[in-house]
């Protein structure tokens, strides 16, 4: 199996029954370590989605809100969105094991294991959408996680801004999704996205813990301390860490972020 090669045909592959196919028969010839590492050529620098064509994409300030959950709409909404970050980040496990070459092999296992978390994510979420009456690639959605892969070529960047900083994010707002969903009066279909999104919110801290360790191995390879994370958000997202009474202290501990990473981000002691 030339690893690389298999990888790039997957990350193109335009609709998500191609790509998670494929990647289930790559995933298993992985795991058998059926594998050739060794390529002569450079990685490709994917300038769009491969969702592009699959997905109508717009601004992210267009995207529909998810406003009423006890609606119909807004539970489609709501799942569509979170639908389309689950897969737009199996793409983003995935180009970072495509991409990043010369690695202890943990690092390819690492990856295409959230990669394969992600596509149980997608899928399961998009069942949801099915029982709805909707589907996914029927709503708008916008392109921000691929911009940051496009952005962040360097293992140290692509560290800092995908699973510790983005991924990190998601930390933080499920649980505010959650507590939104309690208020609501009870129905089977908002327990089964309330059930869904709290398994996602559990395995995503083992994926943010897994860019913890690349991001300090990375600062160890360039010689960097590792404060150099607040460098690296700056640059692409100047404005972060403005509403630090949302942080979810517990789950970022849990996954590898320092108390004194925390007190900066929250600017007062938090543990």
């Amino acid at each position: 199996m030339d690893f690389y090669k298999e990888l790039e045909q997957i990350l193109e592959l335009k609709t998500p029954k191609e790509k998670l196919k494929q990647f289930r028969t790559f995933y298993k010839k992985f795991q058998k370590e059926e594998i050739d590492f060794v390529s002569q050529e450079k990685a490709k620098l994917f300038s769009e989605p491969a969702y592009e064509g699959f997905c109508q994409v717009v601004a992210p300030q267009k995207v529909p809100k998810r406003s009423n959950l006890t609606t119909k709409e807004g539970q489609i909404n709501l799942l569509h969105a979170v639908t389309h970050i689950e897969y737009s980040a199996i793409d983003l496990a995935l180009d970072a094991a495509y991409r990043f070459r010369g690695l202890p092999r943990k690092f390819y296992e690492d990856w295409l294991e959230v990669a394969d978390d992600e596509v149980r994510h997608f899928e399961m979420l998009e069942e949801l959408l099915n029982k709805l009456g909707s589907a996914y690639g029927k709503i708008e959605v916008h392109n921000s996680l691929f911009e940051a892969s496009y952005k962040t070529q360097t293992l140290i960047e692509r560290m800092a801004v995908v699973p510790r900083y983005l991924e990190a994010n998601g930390l933080d707002a499920t649980p505010m999704i959650l507590e939104k969903l309690k208020n609501y009066p009870k129905n089977d279909m908002l327990e089964k996205i309330k059930s869904a999104l709290t398994i996602i919110l559990q395995e995503e801290i083992d994926h943010v813990k897994k860019g913890d360790v690349w991001f300090s191995y990375a600062c160890d390879l360039e010689k960097k301390d590792t404060s150099i994370f607040f460098d690296i958000i700056q640059k692409y997202y100047p404005r972060s860490f403005l509403r630090p009474d949302d942080l979810n202290i517990e789950a970022r501990k849990e996954a590898g972020f320092s108390c004194n990473e925390l007190k900066r981000m929250a600017n007062k002691e938090v543990c």
